[in-house]
């Protein structure tokens, strides 16, 4: 019975994994909004890949203060209490990361490409 039981969990998991993964590529194939949650002292998902003209919205779903700041300032939230919102748009192509000034151990990258159809040959 042990035995029929672990294989069960097992299977389960990677049944879970994998949804999660297929979940994940589709969350970030984002043609027009992104969704982040700020939460336990992390931004989630750490890294996201976007189209420019997305917008990426962080909710904070911490009971903590945070904010969401670009390393070179191009963009910076007040600060986020809990159930706060912040908005902001990426339109040109590029990596950018992003951290709480509350909080610097706490980063994230947004990775903006060119949108579909943009120059360059398929």
């Amino acid at each position: 019975m042990r035995i029929g039981f672990a294989h069960s969990a097992v299977a389960a998991c990677l049944l879970g994994c994998a949804a999660g993964v297929t979940l994940g590529a589709a969350f970030a194939d984002g043609d027009a909004a992104a969704v982040l949650k700020i939460d336990n002292f992390a931004f989630m998902p750490k890294s996201v890949t976007v189209k420019a003209g997305t917008t990426v919205t962080w909710t904070n779903q911490d009971d903590e203060t945070h904010t969401v700041t670009s390393i070179t300032k191009e963009f910076k939230s007040k600060p986020l209490s809990a159930g706060d919102k912040f908005t902001y748009t990426f339109t040109t192509p590029g990596t950018y990361k992003y951290f709480c000034s509350l909080h610097p151990f706490m980063t994230g990258t947004i990775v903006v490409e060119a949108p579909t159809g943009a120059g360059g040959t398929p």
